[in-house]
């Protein structure tokens, strides 16, 4: 058996990161009293300052206190219970209204004793049965309607069973429904920013090659076709079909440029790097109560149980930005997030079958602001000929205005049906130079060969504060969907005595163009042999299958074969996401598994296998309903060696006993 315990184990990396993290941001835990299994779906405040949350096992329990003032307890008292996985809970004049699976259901007290008396369905909708089709919101609009999202469902891939599966719905008070827009997979999230226009988040899967949210408005088509399916219905605002969809494996940014109405993201989160599980948005409207990060958005990874933080700008009328982590280290899967009357936010987590890096099976958690300034790129604009990053907090600026204290590349990835995408046309670009401002306060960097539609990773590591701090967060991610307008920097004028590492006679240096093909790196190639042997003239010694099972698990904990012999696995992926099986040493699954959570964008391209003594044999990354075999020899060595899914956040739970005995 493997041990449960594993589950609790993160990266070093990940420790070091929240610890320094908690030296601004604190992390309190609300206590739960036992026999509540707070697996939070849905979460609101109400008028009073409570917290009203709805549950995956269907209940609304209202938490007083929560800020745990006075006698610091908190008090749990249930709302309501027998509702059907509710996914989201928000509080409107007197009532609670939440999206159960097939319903957005108004709850009221009517009677003053603390319990919902009136259930009323305010709008119901079409369900397949299948076990994918969940429902999410409301969100209430200034105009009091109420918007919804609707899952698609799962049958080797999306697929929309059921009438607006995939699409933003609006719902008005008496229960009239009308289709907003489509294009949707998994809309686990919805938020307004600072301006109130409504951002919705998307998680990987089939036609999304990695999380990221976009701003969505009526009549957008947002990338997944299979929602098209219902635009011949008079009232869809959207007219392409699903055969207006090319399927080339082209980059999304260049297939919408040719399609009237389709609306790429906004903020792209890459996959592994800011999370895998794109949850909840919301913006920081505390005044600087939370810090120096007022009107930025803030958004959940329920697998890598984490928040990072999104700065939205607005060029040529189309929203971009770049994410940063923001604060690693809750104690379970990060699901909804609701701002305190105190500034702090209140953060409502769950696990149950769809595990997360944080250890617990669900949660509820205080993040506050410590009141210490952490020093961190607080801001990055476009410009014309690059980037303008703005700072916390003073910058060296002998340092800062070395090009060699930054690095900058460009990567996107494939849109197609296949569930995600590798990193391609990954280019590093020349940084020509960086203009301290005055005040230090702000970098101008020039950068060559900027590309729109593309991610662009700023790494700014070499930078430190007048003081002598490093950045807490280095690196960003800066969606440029438009290049704006506006006057370049004479590079004449600048003083280019010290060479720039990253320019080769003024080129940027290209590092992978048009990847098409996923890799593995070149020295544990022999290490996948998907072919039997020539010299196996008998066939294997021992054949074995292995699939999966929901929650992050193979379908077998343990396989023993004999030393040395030859043997043929085919692994089955017959799950909803992207899985690898990866055979090692004896012990090593997690330091595997961290391995391969800290390749970076390189991950991706090489299956997240690391180049490491510890891996033995391993498949490919396999996308849902596909499989692989692979033949090799097992060690000669008895023992317990171990097989694990290296893929971002799986190696902590997805985990099997190889024995080799005499």
């Amino acid at each position: 058996m493997v041990s449960l315990g594993l589950q609790a184990q993160q990266t070093a990396e990940t420790r070091e990161v929240a610890a320094r993290e908690a030296d601004y941001y604190s992390i309190v835990d609300i206590p739960i009293p036992d026999g509540i299994e707070l697996e939070v779906g849905g979460m609101t405040l109400t008028p009073d300052g409570s917290l009203g949350i709805a549950t995956r096992r269907g209940e609304i329990w209202l938490v007083e206190n929560p800020y745990m003032t006075g006698t610091r307890i908190p008090r749990f008292s249930q709302f309501a219970a027998g509702l059907h996985e509710p996914l989201g809970l928000a509080y409107h004049r007197g009532s609670f209204y939440a999206s159960q699976r097939s319903e957005l259901t108004k709850m009221t007290d009517r009677n003053g004793d603390g319990r919902a008396d009136s259930f009323e369905t305010v709008v119901s909708w079409p369900l397949s049965g299948n076990y994918h089709e969940y429902s999410y919101g409301p969100l209430f609009t200034p105009e009091g309607n109420m918007l919804v999202a609707l899952n698609l469902g799962w049958i080797g891939h999306g697929a929309s069973l059921a009438k607006w599966r995939g699409w933003m719905l609006s719902v008005s008070p008496d229960g009239t429904m009308l289709p907003l827009a489509t294009g949707m997979r998994s809309p686990a999230g919805m938020g307004y920013n600072a301006e109130g226009d409504v951002f919705y988040a998307e998680n990987q899967g089939d036609w999304v090659g990695s999380g990221r949210i976009t701003h969505v408005e009526k009549g957008d088509f947002v990338g997944n076709p299979e929602g098209l399916k219902w635009t011949h219905l008079p009232e869809s605002p959207v007219s392409l079909k699903p055969e207006d969809i090319p399927d080339t494996g082209s980059p999304m940014a260049k297939v919408a440029a040719d399609i009237p109405g389709f609306k790429t993201p906004a903020v792209w989160l890459p996959h592994g790097l800011m999370g895998i599980s794109t949850s909840d948005i919301v913006t920081d409207k505390t005044a600087g109560g939370f810090g120096p990060f007022a009107g930025q958005l803030f958004v959940g990874d329920q697998g890598h149980s984490r928040i990072v933080r999104v700065y939205l700008e607005k060029v040529n009328g189309v929203y971009q930005g770049v994410a940063f982590p923001f604060r690693e280290g809750f104690s379970s899967g990060v699901l909804r997030m609701v701002w305190g009357t105190d500034a702090s936010l209140f953060v409502g987590m769950t696990s149950r079958g769809w595990s997360a890096t944080g250890k617990a099976p669900f949660g509820l958690q205080k993040l506050s602001w410590t009141g210490k300034m952490p020093f961190e790129i607080k801001t990055v604009n476009a410009q014309p000929d690059g980037f303008e990053l703005e700072f916390t907090e003073p910058v060296a600026p002998a340092i800062a205005g070395d090009t060699e204290s930054y690095n900058v590349s460009s990567f996107t990835y494939k849109y197609h049906h296949n569930y995600g995408s590798p990193v391609i046309e990954l280019e590093e670009l020349a940084v020509k130079a960086a203009l301290v401002a005055g005040d230090g306060l702000r970098v101008r960097l020039v950068v060559e060969g900027l590309k729109e539609g593309y991610i662009h990773e700023i790494n700014a590591a070499g930078v430190q504060s007048g003081s002598g701090r490093d950045l807490l967060h280095a690196v960003g991610y800066y969606t440029l969907n438009q290049i704006p307008e506006g006057e370049k920097v004479a590079l004449s004028a600048i003083d280019s005595s010290t060479p720039n590492p990253h320019a080769a006679h003024g080129q940027p240096t290209a590092l992978r163009t048009n990847e098409t093909v996923v890799g593995v790196p070149a020295s544990v190639t022999g290490k996948r042999t998907t072919t039997m042997p020539g010299s196996w003239s008998n066939g294997p010694d021992q054949t074995v299958v292995l699939g999966t099972l929901p929650g992050l698990k193979y379908d077998r904990e343990l396989i023993e074969v004999k030393a040395g012999s030859k043997v043929q696995i085919t692994f089955n992926n017959n799950d909803d996401m992207l899985h690898n099986l990866v055979l090692v040493q004896p012990g090593t699954a997690i330091e595997v598994g961290e391995l391969a959570l800290n390749m970076g964008l390189e991950g991706s391209q090489k299956n997240y296998i690391p180049d490491s003594e510890k891996v033995l044999f391993h498949t490919n990354i396999l996308s849902p309903e596909t499989s692989e075999t692979i033949y090799f020899v097992a060690p000669t060595v008895p023992g317990d060696y171990m097989y694990v899914c290296t893929f971002p956040g799986h190696a902590y739970v997805m985990q099997g006993i190889f024995r080799v005995s005499n």
